[in-house]
C-alpha cells in the first residue's frame, strides 16, 4: 500500500476529489437550471393566467360598467315618462273638474233660464189677459162714446190708438180734438200726444193708472178739451 505521503498519491487524491466536486457542481447546476426552468415556466403560467384573469375581470368589469349605465339611463327615461303622466293626469283631472264646474254652472243657469221663461211666460199670460180686459173695456168706451159724443178710434203705425173727438166745439162742430194712446211692455197705458195740447194730461194719465177706469179717463180728456175749446 502506497504511503499517502507518496506525492504520487496525494496528485491522484486531489485530482479524484477535483473530478468528483466538479461532477457533483455539474450535477447541481443542471438541477437548478432545471429548477430556475422550471420555475420560470410556472411563473410565466402563473403570469398569463392572472393576466387573462385581470383581462376577463375587466372585461366583465366594463360590461356591468355598461349595464349600470343603461339601466341609469333607462331609470331616468322612465322617470321623466312618469313625470309627464303624472303632470298629464293631474292636467287631465283639473280639466275634468273645471268641466264639472262648467256643467253645474250651466245646469244652474238653464233652470235659472226655465224659471225666468217660466215667469215670463206667467206674465206674458197675465199681460194678455189685462190687454183683452182693456181692449174690452176699450171697445166698450168706444161705443158709448161713438154712439153720444162723437169718439172715433184708429190703429196708427206701432200698434198705438188715436182717439178723435167731434162735436166738442158748439162753434166748430166738425173739429177733431185728438190724442194718442200706447200700451206699455208691463200692460199699462201710456199716453203719448194730444192734439191741441192738454196741460192735465199727464195727471189723467196718472189717474187711469190708479183706477184704470178708461171710460172715466175719456170722459175727463173730452171734458179738458170742451173747457179748453170754451176758453
Amino acid at each position: 500500500m502506497a504511503s499517502i505521503k507518496d506525492p504520487h498519491v496525494i496528485d491522484w487524491f486531489r485530482g479524484t476529489m477535483e473530478e468528483i466536486h466538479n461532477k457533483l457542481l455539474v450535477q447541481t447546476s443542471a438541477k437548478i437550471t432545471e429548477t430556475a426552468v422550471e420555475l420560470c415556466q410556472s411563473h410565466k403560467l402563473f403570469l398569463k393566467s392572472a393576466a387573462d384573469t385581470c383581462s376577463k375581470k375587466c372585461e366583465d368589469d366594463g360590461t356591468l360598467f355598461e349595464t349600470i349605465q343603461t339601466y341609469k339611463k333607462d331609470l331616468e327615461q322612465k322617470t321623466v315618462l312618469m313625470k309627464e303622466k303624472r303632470e298629464a293626469l293631474s292636467q287631465s283631472l283639473c280639466e275634468v273638474e273645471q268641466k264639472q264646474s262648467q256643467k253645474e254652472d250651466i245646469t244652474l243657469k238653464i233652470e235659472k233660464l226655465r224659471e225666468e221663461q217660466a215667469k215670463r211666460r206667467d206674465l206674458i199670460v197675465s199681460q194678455h189677459r189685462a190687454n183683452k180686459d182693456r181692449l174690452k173695456n176699450l171697445e166698450k168706451a168706444k161705443r158709448i162714446f161713438q154712439e153720444h159724443l162723437g169718439l172715433e178710434i184708429r190703429r196708427t203705425h206701432g200698434e198705438k190708438l188715436q182717439f178723435i173727438f167731434q162735436n166738442v166745439n158748439p162753434a166748430s162742430p166738425d173739429n177733431a180734438y185728438t190724442f194718442t194712446m200706447g200700451i206699455k211692455a208691463d200692460g199699462s197705458y201710456h199716453i203719448m200726444s194730444s192734439d191741441p195740447v192738454l196741460q192735465s194730461l199727464e195727471t189723467l194719465e196718472k189717474r187711469l193708472h190708479e183706477t184704470n177706469n178708461i171710460s172715466a179717463f175719456l170722459a175727463n180728456v173730452r171734458k179738458e178739451f170742451v173747457a179748453q175749446a170754451r176758453s
